[in-house]
Order: structure tokens, then sequence, then C-alpha cells
């Protein structure tokens, strides 16, 4: 049986290429999310530096590749749908299962607190929209969503080139820096700022990566060693920086130009690397990550939280790195099965306002085949 809808998925036609990037982005995310839940859980990591080495060292650019990624679109859905039904496709597809999964977690959350090592209340709710970091990792869905209907708005209502947009990105980011610098907290909209102008990026950027001759390009080895040399290069002293200020986010809150630097070299390490994926079909399970990467953005906490309680107050599983990789998978594996058998039991509406017309058919044609 397959449970993932792998044969539905890698038969898409979609561009391949982004399932990979975003499969590579999710599960750095994921692993930090996983590491997070160990050290909160009163575990010993310091025994083995190297999972706080690997969080830090992949720190950098995982955000800034997914709105890099979501750009990409957004003048092609632009011209397709136009401005009403593109934004009202970011409601369905983003704020819904933001508020969906954050209105189910911070209520797990508060039931199970003496398990889940949170301090919630009631206004996290609010803080969904409002102060989206305190809830967690609901903060990117709300910027992204938000981030794509203003930069959608200024494009079709007042005419902003290209050109306008990544001025206003880099002056956004500026600012964002200069608020962090003064001690200035506007809450959602710090992270609208942080990374608009990674979504303009996306879209200057589109129609050179929606083109066959980039794969050629970015699968060349020409291109890939240097990028590898830059990559590791610079990854190192941001790493070393991080850890010597003893803060994870010290060079993308106080080092503006190097942050940058870290993001797009990494965000075209990876980009790289998706297409090399792509075109010899390596790696199949990490597609079909990236395609179910907001499904697992949305739940992979309480996955987590669920895999960890169960490994550590049940089976009494203490052994650290053990615990890193069954939590990981648990974060990844856990939340596509929920969705695929939300599909079967049709309740996509657990993530999505947006029926998936296509995915219903082809279970069904499964399901016709099976009883032949």
């Amino acid at each position: 049986m397959d449970l993932f809808n792998t044969k539905y998925i890698l038969g898409n036609k979609r561009f391949g290429w982004i399932d990979y990037d975003r499969g590579i982005s999710i599960i750095l995310v994921t692993y930090r999310h996983c590491y997070e839940s160990i050290l909160k859980a009163g575990l010993n990591l310091k025994d083995y530096p190297i999972f706080e080495y690997i969080n830090v060292f992949f720190f950098g650019f995982r955000m800034p590749l997914f709105f890099i990624a979501s750009g990409i679109f957004v003048s092609g859905s632009l011209r397709k749908r136009g401005l009403g039904t593109y934004s009202w496709n970011r409601v369905q597809t983003i704020l819904y299962p933001l508020l969906v999964w954050g209105f189910i977690q911070i209520s797990l959350q508060m039931f199970f607190s003496d398990y889940t090592n949170s301090e919630v209340g009631p206004d996290y709710y609010l803080y969904l929209i409002t102060e989206p970091r305190i809830t967690g990792q609901f903060w990117y869905l709300n910027a992204l969503f938000f981030v794509g209907i203003i930069y959608a708005a200024l494009k079709i209502l007042a005419k902003f080139k290209t050109m306008h947009q990544l001025v206003l990105g880099l002056s956004l980011y500026f600012m964002a820096y200069f608020l962090r610098e003064n001690d200035v907290n506007l809450g959602f909209i710090m992270d609208i700022c942080k990374y608009y102008m990674f979504f303009a990026i996306g879209d200057a950027i589109s129609e050179h990566m929606l083109n066959e001759k980039t794969a050629k390009m970015f699968t060349s080895w020409k291109l890939i060693l240097p990028l590898v040399s830059a990559f590791i290069v610079i990854q190192y002293f941001f790493t070393e920086i991080n850890l010597e200020k003893d803060n994870n986010y010290f060079v993308e809150n106080h080092m503006p130009f190097f942050f940058i630097l870290v993001a797009l070299v990494g965000c075209a390490l990876s980009i790289a690397a998706s297409f090399s994926l792509k075109k010899y079909s390596a790696l199949p399970f990490l597609r079909v990550v990236g395609y179910n990467s907001v499904h697992i953005y949305c739940m992979q906490i309480i996955a987590m939280s669920v895999t960890r309680i169960v490994l550590v107050k049940l089976l009494g599983i203490t052994y650290v790195p053990a615990l890193v990789i069954l939590v990981l998978l648990g974060g990844l594996i856990i939340p596509m099965l929920v969705y695929n058998i939300a599909l079967r039991f049709n309740m996509w509406w657990l993530f999505t306002l947006k029926k998936p017309v296509e995915e219903l058919e082809y279970l069904a044609e499964q399901k016709a085949a099976r009883k032949k």
C-alpha cells in the first residue's frame, strides 16, 4: 500500500526540483526543532557536541530558502489567477493551516503541560497572528502569508516592478536590523521586514529558475564545486561566531551583511543539489518529504513531542544519538502519515481549505484498481 502517495508525487507534472529543495529545507528545520525538543526535555546533549554543531552549521539559510522558493512562483500565479484568486489561495493553503494547527498545538500544550515542558496560556491563540515567534514554528507561516499578500498587492495595485520590490525588501531588511539593535519589537511585522527581500529575490530569478537551461547550469560541476567550497568556508565562520557568542541568532541579528551572504550561498547550493537530484531521480523519498513540507511543518512539534514522550517516558530510552534519529524521523513521517490518512477519510480540510482534487482522484483510482 502506498502510504505516502509516492507514485502520485513522483509522477506529478510540477517542478520536481522545488520538491527536492523544500525537502532539504524541511529536514533541516525539523532537525533544529528535534534538537530543541530534546534539549528542553533536560537530556544531556553536552556530551554530544556534534549535534549542536550540526544545528548551528545548517541554521542560517533554511528559512530564506523557503521564501525564495515561494517567491519564484508569485508572478506566474498572479498572471494565471489574478490578485483576488491568488490571495484567497494563500488563505486556503497557508493562513488556514496556521490557524487550525496552531489552535491544536496550543490546546495540547496547555492540556499536557506537565509532559510538554511548555508554559502557554489562552493568549497564545492571539499570538499566532500578532506575536507568532512566541508560539514556536508558526511564525514562518504567518510571515509567508503576509509577505505574499503585500508583495502581490504592491505588484498589481501599485505597479511595483521587480527592482522596486528588491529595493523595498532590502530597506525593510535593514529596518528590521535597526529595530532589533534598538530593542524595538513590532511583533509579526519584524519577520515580514526580515524576509520580504528573499521573497523578492525569488520573484527576480523566477524566469531563469523555471527555464530548462537553468537546470543544466545548476547541475554543472563548474558551478557546484565553487559553491561547495564557498559554502563550507562561510558556514564554518558562521558556526564559529555563533558558538563563540553562545547565540544561534548572533550573526543573523547583528551581522546583516554577512547573514545575506550566508543565506544566498546556502540557498544557491541547496538549489543546485535539488536540480541534480531531480536530474538523476535520486533519493525520491526526499521529493516526497518536500511535497509534504507544509503538512510536516504544521504538526512536527506535536509529532516529535509524542515520539519523545513515548521513547523517554514509556520505553525509558535516554541514549541521545538514538533519540535524535528517532525523534527526527517521527517529526517527518508521522505528519505525512496523518495527512495521507486524512485524505483517505476525506478529512483533507484538516490541512487546507483547497480541496486536493487530483490527489483524491488518484486515491479513488487506486482503490478501484485494488477491487478488480
